[in-house]
């Protein structure tokens, strides 16, 4: 070891020092302490580089790197230690800034903050995890990938892989031949007991993966990535059945407080499975509940009727040790232990006794508020047509701004990357017809107050006493628009929600406006109105009053009706015919029927409804043929979408192509290249090869979609798919007369260190691609094999167990997209010409796309004080909602969010 690294190992932890007396006999504790970054800041004043100081050293400039990390966190830990105890010795936070030389008292807090002694702590226990599996395993896989699997960042393992060489545990680079290519290698890096020659490694059946590990704290504590989940007895459990007032909370499962293996964390909501008895589980959204009956932890809310056995309101587990739910928990925070005597896990940082939580969670507080935020199409257009106007034409405004900033920039190769990306999104722009999004709007999920007014909602990003309009997809009309007051002062919601990040509170009779809305998960658009911005709502159907699907249509025996195995293609069509309707006059009582189908459709997979029934009782045919039947050219009767709205994304066949498309130069426009074949189909009929496109991307002119009707709504979106397909097109015609960065081989030697990491990062990334092959090889076959076993599978089951098989082979393989980083300083290298064209290229296929936009093209973003943040703590504490919070400091909710 080296004398530095040996010398910055010693004063890893060092103990407890009086707060009395100071440290050192000057003003900088550090100056004659000989530590590491004293060392490199004395080498810095002297003129030395980074990669000088590195060298002088002999040490890499990645060992330098990481040393000179780990010195940081021990130098920040003597900062943490010295500040508590000067605290302990009845110091006030600004003599204590005051005595370590800080200009105000805000440092002082930082370093008295709990997670910073954590997060300091995190490579030595990730260090101390590693060796725990050395001796359990052997040698390990810790290459590209892995840092991710487990849940930390790279820098923590590096740290944490360093840490280990220092103390005898060695770190090996090797290349496992690749079963799919020829003379082609997969790099790997390995790391082993001590006392392990190089060559072992290459017994790969004796290098182990970490894949089966996952932490949820950065490095702190590590646990297995999924267990079996634990199982309540059906003892604990209570069914609310609809007609005992179930119905006004069906899908929710209320859970007593402070019940150990019940706990949501620090969530006040989230949308959980919970096992039951071993065989069955529950599934709905979880929320506290402080008026229980004795003996009862859990209380199920079901509109089922009383009488109904336990085990029919309940589902039955699936047959999939990796799944019995049917539905993936979340990787990060999905599974949680509480400490338990009789526990048979350990809990990996304290050492006692624990159970595995009864909470297996989808998705919890925070989770809903990230969705889109555009305007679809099936909302808008049922709006007025001036709010269509004014909405698509921000849209296009937006993207012509864009284009203008992108077509601004110096840089060749980077702004041909960006003209690329930004005509693929105005393409899919005119097919998706999706409009600028209102001021404040967002997705939320919904939750019941059974004491709410029906005139009113809980909706703590909001401003109490403004109105907000709630839409929930897919939508009908505006008759299931209900606008609603904000009543941010109503104590129950305040009570169960509290500073909700993203839900809102409205009763059952705002819910079933809602097309019929639950609250297992259902989630609206939240939309404020007033001032400029008016929302079109209309008076409930009398069609739809009292209508409840699953009373309807539900409770038949299974095999005596068809069941629904996809449901998107039915909702499509159904959602396509109320669009088509509304747009052609349909009559109330018409759209009555459409809509009662709807609520149906969109249930009937997860309640086992008899949607083919439905479909007959409301005269769906007849309203089909009605508004969507047509003839051709050929005298030919056809049903479908009719109307450009819902033509736009309709499917339609091309021949097969091949190739990159073709842009034409002088127009921009694309062309491909067709290939003719025909095939024997199962049934021995000749067929010709197609693929699948829509009807909006292959039409030239969005006015060619526009149905004989006419309607002003469907030429507004026409006007708006032109401009987008106008603007693609010239910024495809202006990527291929945009020429090529020019080298500078000055700049190369300017940013060596620079460019020499951005290699190492783009040969990392380049080496993914044949392990990511072999994971969909793998996936494939494991998705075909179930598909044998259960050949009854519904395409979202379908869906769900290829995002599974998908993840376990990617795992199993070592396949992990690594998007490539850049610093600053890469960045001026890039902007420099120190990298050729061909390898910038590389580099940008391998960044994330909004990365590299933000660098071209930089966006100011909100970061607030640490008066600010610690002000926000305060408020909410003392009982403001989000959205006065907010509006007190000056900022947007979801910025207060994001800070809670």
């Amino acid at each position: 070891m080296n004398p530095i690294a040996e010398e910055m190992l010693m004063h890893y932890g060092m103990p407890r020092r009086s707060g009395r007396y100071p440290w050192g006999s000057g003003d900088n504790p550090y100056q004659r302490s000989g530590d590491f970054l004293s060392r490199v800041e004395e080498l810095k004043k002297k003129g030395l580089s980074e990669t000088e100081i590195a060298k002088s050293m002999g040490l890499t400039t990645t060992q330098y790197r990481v040393q000179k990390s780990l010195a940081k966190d021990e130098r920040r830990a003597l900062d943490v230690a010295r500040a508590r105890s000067l605290r302990e010795d009845g110091k006030s936070l600004n003599e204590i800034a005051e005595i370590m030389g800080f200009s105000n008292d805000s440092s002082v807090r930082s370093l008295l903050n709990e997670g910073s002694e954590a997060r300091m702590n995190q490579a030595k226990k990730t260090a101390e995890f590693l060796k725990k599996q050395i001796e359990e395993k052997g040698m390990i896989d810790v290459g590209t990938g892995v840092e991710r699997e487990l849940g930390i960042s790279k820098e923590k393992l590096n740290q944490a892989l360093y840490i280990l060489e220092q103390e005898g545990y060695p770190v090996y680079g090797g290349g496992v031949p690749q079963v799919t290519n020829p003379g082609k290698q997969t790099n790997i890096k390995v790391i082993c007991p001590p006392g392990t020659e190089h060559r072992e490694i290459y017994n790969f059946e004796n290098v182990h993966s970490l894949s089966d590990y996952i932490s949820q704290d950065g490095g702190e504590t590590f646990r297995k990535a999924f267990e079996y989940p634990a199982s309540m007895d059906s003892a604990r459990l209570k069914i609310r059945y609809g007609d005992d007032g179930g119905s006004d909370k069906d899908g929710v499962i209320e859970l007593r407080r402070g019940v150990k293996d019940l706990s949501l964390g620090d969530a006040h909501y989230a949308q959980v499975r919970i096992m039951v008895d071993g065989t069955h589980y529950l599934k709905g959204m979880a929320i506290y509940s402080d008026d229980l009956p004795d003996g009862v932890d859990v209380l199920f809310n079901t509109n089922k009727k009383t009488g109904t056995p336990v085990m029919d309101v309940l589902k039955k587990i699936k047959d999939d040790p990796d799944n019995p739910f049917g539905s993936l928990i979340k990787e990060h925070g999905g599974q949680s232990y509480y400490d338990d005597p009789k526990g048979k896990y350990t809990d990996p940082m304290t050492g006692r006794k624990q159970s595995l939580s009864l909470i297996n969670k989808r998705a919890e507080e925070g989770d809903w508020g990230e969705w889109s935020d555009h305007l679809p199409s099936q909302f808008l257009s049922k709006q007025s047509l001036s709010l269509i106007k004014k909405q698509l034409g921000l849209a296009s405004a937006d993207k012509q701004a864009e284009f203008d900033e992108i077509c601004s920039l110096t840089n060749p190769t980077v702004k041909k990357a960006l003209l690329k990306s930004f005509a693929d999104d105005c393409d899919s722009a005119a097919v998706h017809l999706q409009a600028a999004a209102l001021p404040r709007q967002k997705y939320q999920v919904i939750l019941p107050i059974t004491s709410m007014k029906d005139n009113e909602v809980y909706a703590p990003n909001y401003k109490n006493g403004e109105q907000v309009a709630l839409i929930r997809f897919p939508h009908g009309g505006t008759f299931e628009i209900p606008v609603l007051v904000v009543n941010n002062k109503q104590a129950d919601a305040k009570r169960i929600l509290g500073n909700a990040k993203d839900a809102v509170g409205i009763n059952s009779k705002v819910a079933e406006r809602l097309s019929g809305a639950d609250f297992d998960g259902d989630t609206v658009m939240v939309i404020p109105t007033g001032g400029k911005v008016k929302i079109t709502s209309t008076h409930a159907l009398k069609g739809l009053e009292g209508f409840d699907p699953k009373l309807e249509y539900g409770g038949k025996p299974e095999g005596s009706f068809k069941a629904m195995k996809n449901t998107q293609t039915e909702m499509g069509k159904i959602s396509n015919l109320i669009t088509d309707m509304t747009l052609r006059g349909a009559t109330p009582e018409e759209l009555a029927r459409a809509v009662r189908h709807s609520m149906v459709v969109i249930d009937a997979e997860k309640h086992k409804l008899d949607y083919k029934q439905s479909e007959v009782d409301n005269g769906i045919a007849s309203l089909k043929k009605k508004y969507q039947g047509s003839y051709d050219e050929d005298g030919r009767y056809h049903e479908g979408a009719a109307t450009l709205i819902s033509r736009a994304k309709s499917e339609t066949s091309v021949l097969k192509r091949k190739g990159s498309p073709i842009i034409d130069p002088e127009t921009g426009e694309q062309s491909y290249k067709e290939v003719y074949e025909e095939y024997t189909d199962r049934n021995g009929h000749t067929r010709v090869r197609t693929q699948a496109s829509t009807k909006m991307a292959e039409t030239r002119d969005a006015f060619s979609l526009v149905s004989d009707a006419d309607t002003p709504q469907e030429r507004a979106y026409a006007t708006y798919a032109n401009e987008m397909k106008t603007l693609a097109n010239r910024a495809r015609k202006e990527m291929v007369s945009t020429g090529k960065i020019a080298y500078s081989a000055s700049a190369k030697e300017t940013y060596q260190e620079e460019v020499d990491h951005l290699m190492a990062q783009l040969n990392v990334a380049l080496m993914n691609a044949p392990r990511e092959r072999q994971a969909q090889v793998i996936a494939n076959a494991t998705v075909a094999a179930k598909k044998q076993e259960n050949p009854d599978m519904t395409r979202s089951e379908i869906k769900k167990a290829s995002q599974q098989a998908l993840t376990a082979a990617r795992s199993s393989v070592g396949a992990s997209r690594e998007t490539i980083s850049i610093s600053d300083r890469e960045w001026e290298a890039i902007q420099a010409g120190a990298i050729s064209e061909n390898r910038l290229t590389q580099i940008i296929n391998n960044i994330d796309i909004d990365t590299l936009r933000q660098r071209a093209t930089p966006r100011i973003t909100t970061t607030l004080s640490t008066a600010k943040v610690n002000k926000i703590a305060s408020m909410s504490a003392s009982g403001y909602s989000t959205a006065e919070i907010a509006e007190a400091l000056g900022v947007s909710p979801s910025t207060v969010n994001k800070y809670l």
